[in-house]
């Protein structure tokens, strides 16, 4: 098993008894190019996680921290999010196309069988928090 990890830097914007809310930076590859000042392709956004607070560790208003989370768990949350949908998408997409169904048609049929996916995944978005361990660490100033 590997010890690779995924690393974002944070900061912390809210505390509560158990969980931890933390503004991170994500920036696709581009956006660390030297030439992004001429590319309109370059992104950078902020994302919030809301994570359980670890116990034994303190922690306050903006405060730098590291987000670390294993890269097999990142592979799976990305199997999630992205390939089963456009799985389900493309196949039932042609199951409508070979059923003699208009593109149209076939195209919003295949875009609401996703609607039971997300409904799914919402509703075992308890035990899928369970499944997903991060580390968070305080970076020293």
């Amino acid at each position: 098993m590997s010890n690779e990890t995924i690393s974002h830097e944070g900061v912390v914007t809210r505390i509560t008894d158990d969980e931890l809310e933390i503004k991170i930076l994500a920036q696709s590859a581009c956006a660390a190019c030297h030439a992004k000042s001429a590319c309109t392709m370059s992104e950078m956004t902020e994302k919030s996680l809301i994570l359980p607070r670890p116990e034994g560790q303190e922690f306050h208003l903006s405060q730098k921290v590291n987000v670390n989370m294993g890269v097999g768990q990142g592979n799976k949350a990305a199997v999630l999010a992205y390939v089963i949908p456009i799985i389900l998408l493309l196949a039932v997409l042609f199951v409508m196309l070979g059923l003699g169904l208009n593109e149209g048609i076939a195209a919003l049929i295949s875009v609401i069988a996703l609607v039971p996916y997300y409904i799914f995944l919402y509703r075992h978005r308890d035990k899928l928090k369970k499944q997903f361990v991060y580390k968070i660490t305080t970076i020293d100033e």
